[in-house]
């Protein structure tokens, strides 16, 4: 099955761009994925193709119109039904690499980006619309943003990555950083690879990678470590449903 990607966006021209390269181009290539860009301008009924205005109550900037995205969305979910809509925003839920794995599963996703000051916040009462970031930061446009959503799924595909087993030990799947990685030569610039990595001992060698992503994450991104101890320490379901009948 072709997973099958849509972007709304006002810069179609954007698109693939890196998506046309390395491992998503080649899959563009074989048919593994598609694309289609809708200029969000084409839905537009004024003469001049008008698709914002001032905001309401005042302030700087423009705001994309309600009326013109919903028709955008539309005309995107009448040629890929099934597939849910993404809305690229700073004041959208942080996208996770479980929601990513979701996505790549499915067939397809469509994703509205942004401009400006950003959207009428009717379109997502008038519209099931998922409203996702890509981190605390504010670009010029939901484009690169949708570029790495894009990204992101696509390397998940199957025979995207080659071997199978490519997603899997990476930052984020386990609810941990992943572990550090060391190649040839064996000694940099007074720097070695750790005796650890050189042993052979797969058990070991496992136990080393567990501790470094579990250190790393407790050191670099405490609340990824709090909310992996807090999945880590949580009883089975069942269980906890017995406590809480028992009153425990």
């Amino acid at each position: 099955m072709t997973f099958s990607a849509a972007v709304l966006t006002l810069y179609p021209e954007m698109f693939p761009g890196p998506l046309g390269v390395s491992l998503a181009g080649r899959a563009l290539g074989e048919g593994t994925w598609s694309l289609d860009t809708v200029q969000i301008r084409d839905f537009a009924t004024d003469k001049h193709r008008t698709v914002d205005d001032t905001p309401a109550g005042g302030g700087a900037g423009m705001v994309l119109r309600a009326d013109v995205l919903a028709a955008a969305v539309d005309h995107a979910r009448a040629l890929h039904p099934g597939a849910p809509v993404l809305a690229m925003t700073p004041r959208g839920r942080p996208i996770t690499q479980a929601r990513i794995r979701e996505l790549a599963a499915g067939p397809g996703v469509i994703i509205l980006c942004g401009r400006f000051e950003g959207f009428d916040e009717r379109i997502f009462a008038g519209r099931a619309i998922e409203e996702v970031s890509v981190g605390d930061i504010v670009l010029s446009g939901g484009e690169p943003a949708a570029i790495m959503l894009l990204d992101a799924c696509i390397r998940l595909l199957p025979g995207v990555m080659g071997a199978a087993s490519s997603g899997c030990e990476e930052s984020f799947e386990e609810g941990l950083l992943e572990y550090p990685h060391f190649t040839r030569p064996v000694e940099w610039e007074g720097r070695t690879i750790p005796e650890v990595l050189r042993s052979g001992d797969h058990a070991k060698i496992a136990a080393w990678r567990k501790q470094r992503a579990e250190d790393d994450t407790r050191l670099r991104r405490p609340d990824l470590w709090e909310r992996h101890r807090g999945v880590r320490g949580q009883p089975a379901s069942g269980a906890r449903h017995d406590n809480e009948e028992q009153g425990q």
